[in-house]
């Protein structure tokens, strides 16, 4: 999965660097930039894990955001039910899905 992650890499390693690549393969990096130096295949590997360590570390997020109610239902339930139980809707996805 991390190699997904290697255009992602190298933008944050040399920002607004041009450069073309094929399929996400260091080994296929065309450096056009004239002022920026090419990363390393270990630096893009090294910046790559961070990314995917921290796009792991979010999962809680996107499986929250799976699963809340869209904004109309939330106010709905919110004045048929009132702030309790709308929390208590929230909460159990909260639950459900725990921060890290």
């Amino acid at each position: 999965m991390k190699k997904q992650f290697t255009s992602f890499a190298i933008s944050n390693l040399r920002p607004g660097a041009t450069w073309e690549m094929i399929d996400e393969d260091y080994d296929q990096l065309v450096w056009t930039d004239k002022d920026q130096s090419k990363p390393t295949k270990e630096e893009v590997e090294t910046e790559a894990d961070r990314i995917l360590q921290e796009y792991e570390n979010l999962e809680y997020q996107r499986q929250r955001a799976a699963e809340y109610p869209s904004f109309a239902d939330q106010l709905d339930l919110l004045y048929h039910g009132g702030y309790d139980e709308w929390r208590a809707s929230i909460q159990a996805i909260k639950d459900k899905y725990p921060k890290g």
